[in-house]
């Protein structure tokens, strides 16, 4: 799938220009050491409407690749407009963005090296959600911090580490929005790993467009998760949900386009 292959160094690492920041003021940013990475990363924030004159505590989403999801003068190629979405539909839930880290972002984001491409430190990174900016978060603000009320979310290297992350951490993430993931890059490893793991308890929202590359290797991927998710539950619990998006893309506009469905079906 030869779209793949210069993905994972070029796409999501962001951009600045002249552009006007289109982030609306429910978004915030602060910078965290992270330990785990040896560097430090910078987080934006959404909180809900409302949130500074409420005393509701809120569930949240971690999502990867902080730099696309609010703002287009820092996306790549387009913003998914996670802010202005989560707006309308009203949703009682907060967002923490994690910026990728560049030239990192392949070594963080993939849990096993791959021969060509390298990477594999995806343990450390989640590492640092997990010991680091999670507590941090659940300090400062009102949070619902158990596992059924924390989500992880990401679209290409960040869905293949989102769906990484419900098997590694179940105690932590119950929930996972899995957007075109990278599984190619880990395919056999990623397979052997959810062949092999306990009973998954996660909510898994599966998407990917039937146009991401020269070949049907995302969909038949895909395919294959869902089968294995099957075999490792009973479908019958309704707890993943697969949606292949005719004449979609591996772009932000199908990640833009199809979050406000999988925010929903997640449960906000």
């Amino acid at each position: 799938m030869k779209i793949f292959i210069l993905i994972p160094f070029l796409l999501f690492i962001g951009k600045t220009d002249a552009q006007e920041s289109t982030a609306s003021k429910q978004i915030s940013t602060f910078t965290i050491e992270a330990p785990q990475l040896k560097t430090s990363r910078k987080i934006w924030l959404y909180l809900p409407k409302n949130y500074e004159t409420s005393t509701k505590k809120y569930p949240v989403i971690y999502m990867h690749d902080a730099q696309n999801l609010f703002d287009a003068k820092t996306s790549f190629a387009g913003e998914w407009n996670v802010d202005e979405k989560l707006d309308s539909l009203n949703a009682k839930v907060i967002v923490v963005g994690i910026e990728n880290g560049g030239e990192k972002r392949l070594e963080e984001l993939t849990p096993y090296k791959n021969e060509k491409y390298g990477g594999g430190n995806a343990d450390k990174y989640l590492e640092f959600i997990v010991n680091t900016l999670k507590p941090e978060i659940d300090k400062k603000y009102r949070t619902k911090p158990n596992a059924k009320n924390t989500t992880i979310m990401g679209s290409s290297l960040g869905g293949l580490v989102s769906f990484y992350a419900v098997i590694k951490h179940p105690d932590v993430f119950r929930k996972a929005g899995v957007f075109s993931p990278a599984f190619w890059i880990n395919r056999k490893d990623i397979n052997n790993y959810m062949t092999n793991s306990k009973k998954l308890k996660a909510k898994i929202y599966l998407l990917c467009g039937d146009s991401e590359g020269d070949d049907d290797s995302m969909v038949t991927d895909l395919n294959y998760i869902e089968k294995s998710l099957n075999t490792n539950r009973c479908y019958c619990l309704h707890l993943n949900k697969k949606v292949i998006v005719k004449g979609g893309h591996h772009n932000e506009k199908l990640w833009r386009d199809n979050f406000d469905d999988a925010v929903l079906w997640l449960g906000y």
